[in-house]
């Protein structure tokens, strides 16, 4: 039983749907208890066979209501393994799982680095003081990892297992890069960096913004919730929301993170890469880990690195090899199956 905290767009959430469908296929009976509401990821879910129970939790006051009944839920559906994902998923499982007598497992999942900045530091000071609690404690990342156990985490055991792509989907293809250019009015020759993140301050679409405009040769692809809002320079379009961002990274040529704080293992630098992608990204969580020598790593917060990275990855003349250096090391070192083997040990021995 996966107990997260909402299942809206999102990298933790996009990657609960992945590893929770495939280990449904192995033969994990696998179920999943929203801390809030069903949200837009609840539906490929429940396509996959997958219960999905919310608890909504919209309120202080109604979450010593809400653990009950995930307590509840839990003696009723009685598994192996309550697996919490994110902060209060963390700590709703925690808390309903001590409410049930029983030998069942309990799991944490860490899905972020430095959270302090985000305003999550009381949160993490709670967790912190019932970290011991779980059987193990996975992180996505080590620096993740890292920054929990120097705020006071002291689990029983750990785990860093990294997120997987699905190499498969997130591909190069030739036809649709040319489709989407035309679609998108960007020439066949222009050389397109993309950045897709939902409109958050960890983001910090400002510096990428800020160095696009620096850059006015290249152009700029803006994917996410929000995005549509912002004021852009003249060489970039923002597309908003969009349900086919694996089919958009095959329009560009290189996957930009700009993010200041709270990653852990970027999702977007993986899929990029995997669709044929050079990476360019701010030190943030294990990006460096991600981006290998396909890449470029630069400070937070510049834009000036972020625009000298760009352009100097733009205008190799061996821009095409980087290119497929990119996917390799995701094909070689990151694929979904990797993760979801991983998981599917840690279950099965506990």
């Amino acid at each position: 039983m996966h107990v997260i905290s909402g299942l809206d767009t999102g990298g933790a959430e996009a990657f609960l749907v992945q590893l929770a469908t495939a280990l449904q296929l192995r033969g994990f009976e696998q179920e999943v208890v929203s801390v809030t509401t069903r949200g837009t990821h609840a539906a490929a879910l429940v396509a996959a066979g997958i219960p999905v129970h919310a608890l909504n939790v919209g309120s202080l006051a109604g979450a010593m209501a809400a653990a009950g009944r995930l307590a509840a839920l839990i003696r009723k559906m009685q598994p192996e393994v309550v697996q919490g994902w994110m902060y209060y998923g963390d700590l709703f499982a925690a808390l309903a799982n001590r409410i049930v007598p029983g030998k069942r497992r309990l799991y944490w999942n860490l899905r972020a680095s430095d959270t302090v900045e985000g305003g999550y530091g009381r949160l993490v000071r709670i967790n912190a003081k019932l970290s011991a609690w779980p059987d193990v404690v996975i992180a996505n990342s080590q620096t993740g990892l890292d920054f929990h156990l120097q705020h006071g985490y002291r689990p029983r055991r750990t785990a860093v297992i990294p997120n997987g792509v699905n190499t498969g989907k997130f591909r190069p293809d030739v036809a649709d890069r040319a489709a989407l250019r035309a679609e998108l009015g960007l020439a066949a020759d222009a050389v397109v960096a993309i950045h897709v993140a939902r409109l958050n301050p960890m983001k910090d679409h400002a510096t990428f913004l800020n160095a696009m405009q620096s850059l006015p040769t290249l152009r700029g692809l803006l994917v996410g919730g929000g995005t549509e809002t912002l004021g852009l320079p003249g060489n970039v379009g923002a597309l908003g929301l969009r349900g086919d961002v694996a089919r958009l990274y095959r329009c560009a040529d290189l996957v930009v993170s700009s993010s200041a704080f709270a990653e852990g293992f970027s999702n977007v630098l993986a899929e990029g890469m995997s669709s044929g992608l050079v990476p360019v990204a701010t030190d943030v969580g294990d990006a460096r880990l991600i981006v290998g020598d396909t890449g470029q790593i630069v400070p937070i917060r510049d834009p000036e690195a972020l625009a000298k990275a760009i352009a100097t990855e733009a205008g190799r003349p061996d821009l095409d090899a980087r290119k497929r250096a990119a996917r390799a090391r995701m094909v070689e070192n990151f694929t979904l199956d990797r993760a979801v083997e991983r998981f599917a040990a840690l279950y099965a021995d506990g």
